[in-house]
Parts: C-alpha cells; sequence; structure tokens
C-alpha cells in the first residue's frame, strides 16, 4: 500500500512479503536545528513517538544514510529514511468469525458487536474473541496494540464498538477517549421508573469483598453517567445513556447503586422483579439471560479527515422484543 501527502511530506508504506516499512522525508527550513526524533513525529505522523524512538534506537531511522542519536539536531534540506520491519503486538490466533461490520475505511472499522461474544482473550476465554476474529478478517491488525480495539464492551454487552486500522488511528482515538471528546450512548432496560434523567458522579473501584465485581468506591476512580428516560413501563424503563467516563461496568454499577438495576445483570442485582410484577410478566423478563444494554450510538472525529462522524445501531432482537413485551402490559 502506498500512501501519499501526509501533511506537508510525502510517506510511502511498501508493504512487501516482509511488510517492510519504507518512509522517506526532507527536513524543512523551518524544522532546521530541532531534534530528529520531534521532527520525525512530526513528517511521519502515522507512528507514534516511541515507535520513532525504538527506530532510532535499533538503526533503522538515519539521516542522510548515517546511524544517528536521538538528540541530534537536523538541518534544512537532511534526508530521514526508515527501512523497518514491523513488530508483531499480538501472538493470538487468527479465527474466523462472523463479524457484523457497518463501516470501513483505510483508517477505521466500526462493528456491531453481539451479545456473548468477548473482546479481548483472557482467563476462560482464550480463543473466539473478537480480537481474533479482527485479526482473522486483517492480518496487518496485528501490527498494532490489542490488534486496533481501542475500547472494550462487556462479553454481554451488545453495540457499537470502533476499531483502529494503523498506528496513526490508533492514537488519535486512544486521545479523543481520554480527552472524552469520544460520545458513547447506550440503550438500557432497568428495573423501576427513574422519576427524572439524572447525572451520577461516583468513583468507582474493585469491589471490597468480590473480585468478580465492581462497585462505588470513594477510593475508587472518577466515573460520571448521564441518563434520561425514553418510556416508562410499569415498574420497569427504557433509558438513554451517555458516558463521561469509561470505567469497567460504569453503567451497571452506577445504576445498580441508584436502584435501577439492569434487567438481566444478574451480577448487580438486575435478576430482581418490580413490586406488583406479574407472573407473566416475569416470564418474560427470564427470557432476558444477559444484562439489557446495548451500545447504540458512538460518535467521533475522523481520525484522518478531522470530520465528525456518528454511528447508530437499532436495538438488538432480545431488547427490542423485552421492550415491545413491556410496552403491551400498558395498553
Amino acid at each position: 500500500m502506498t500512501e501519499k501527502g501526509v501533511g506537508r511530506f510525502n510517506i510511502y508504506l511498501n508493504k512487501t512479503m516482509e511488510n517492510i516499512i519504507s518512509l522517506e522525508a526532507r527536513v524543512e527550513e523551518s524544522d532546521s536545528q530541532k531534534r530528529i526524533d520531534v521532527v520525525a513525529a512530526l513528517y511521519f505522523k502515522n507512528f507514534s513517538r516511541s515507535t520513532i524512538q525504538k527506530w532510532i534506537k535499533e538503526e533503522n531511522l538515519r539521516v542522510n544514510g548515517k546511524i544517528i542519536k536521538p538528540k541530534i539536531l537536523v538541518s534544512t534540506g537532511d534526508l530521514i529514511t526508515v527501512r523497518a520491519i514491523p513488530e508483531k503486538r499480538s501472538e493470538d490466533v487468527p479465527q474466523k468469525l462472523d463479524l457484523d461490520i457497518l463501516f470501513e475505511d483505510l483508517d477505521l472499522i466500526i462493528i456491531d458487536k453481539p451479545h456473548g461474544l468477548v473482546v479481548h482473550p483472557g482467563a476462560g476465554n482464550r480463543d473466539k474473541t473478537l480480537m481474533n476474529g479482527l485479526l482473522n478478517y486483517e492480518e496487518s491488525l496485528s501490527y498494532l496494540p490489542r490488534a486496533g480495539v481501542v475500547h472494550r464492551l462487556d462479553k454481554d454487552t451488545s453495540g457499537l464498538m470502533v476499531v483502529a486500522k494503523n498506528e496513526a488511528s490508533y492514537m488519535s482515538l486512544v486521545k479523543q477517549l481520554k480527552d472524552r471528546s469520544v460520545r458513547r450512548n447506550y440503550s438500557a432496560v432497568v428495573v423501576g421508573e427513574p422519576i427524572s434523567g439524572d447525572t451520577i458522579n461516583l468513583p468507582i473501584g474493585r469491589h471490597p469483598k468480590i473480585r468478580t465485581k465492581q462497585a462505588v468506591n470513594p477510593k475508587g476512580k472518577e466515573a460520571i453517567t448521564e441518563f434520561k428516560v425514553v418510556k416508562r413501563m410499569k415498574g420497569y424503563s427504557l433509558l438513554s445513556i451517555s458516558l463521561k467516563t469509561g470505567r469497567t461496568h460504569q453503567i451497571r454499577v452506577h445504576l445498580s447503586y441508584r436502584k435501577f438495576p439492569i434487567v438481566g445483570d444478574r451480577l448487580y442485582g438486575g435478576g430482581k422483579f418490580a413490586a406488583k410484577t406479574s407472573e407473566e410478566t416475569k416470564s418474560i423478563l427470564k427470557l432476558m439471560t444477559r444484562q439489557a444494554l446495548h451500545a447504540s450510538s458512538l460518535s467521533f472525529v475522523h481520525p484522518k479527515t478531522s470530520e465528525s462522524i456518528k454511528f447508530q445501531s437499532n436495538l438488538p432482537s432480545d431488547m427490542s422484543k423485552l421492550v415491545n413485551s413491556l410496552e403491551a402490559r400498558n395498553a
């Protein structure tokens, strides 16, 4: 693949059988007498500062064909070249999975993740994860941290995720998450009927007694969740939720703490029923075998075009049937 015109420079990424990275740029007058690692990071925007410093250390980045040190100053007209073999970041096994890809370009992939699919391999889930599927779909993702996955969803939470396809996009998206400029909205069916929307600003940390759980904890990290009531359904509600932070189990913990656990969430109290729930309704609710939580919209700035983009996903069939059944009780 050849990419041209990154910033003011022509950058060439030639992928041969050995996956050789080949880059070059000439130093402009405005960048004369600056450190080589600073200038190279400016010119080769597809790669992180740490990657560039590693290239210098391993003698893969040179100036005028000469081996250099990270602190040397460059001059106008100097030719910076890189010849390197990219290092794999993931040794996980590629596996063929059916991925629901809503959008893809040269820089990112938008996936609608089904519930039941684990994002990263880990204890108890060594394979058949989203990451395994991504590595099979696009081999080059093995050269990115976590195969380009920049945020995660719980196994039994469905919905939208963004995956970076190159290092520049990965860095951009991670920074946007850190700066809280990525907007993530969720839909959830909860036990109870909040009087109105609210902002929950309570720190979250590991549960003091149960290691598999998180909890509101004054010693935890800042966590901010906002929600609005979309529908009330005789003891149950459909909420629209937005995240300002991204703590583990954040929505589930916050709503449970406020006594509005997510339907189907056995870990955080969503297996309970609202008062005066009929036996018929209980049988409907028991069909929801996972937390009724769906990442319904995702918006951010495109890493390459700098345009604001937004993606949306309808409620999956299990949640849609649940809402329809609960609404029918109100008719």
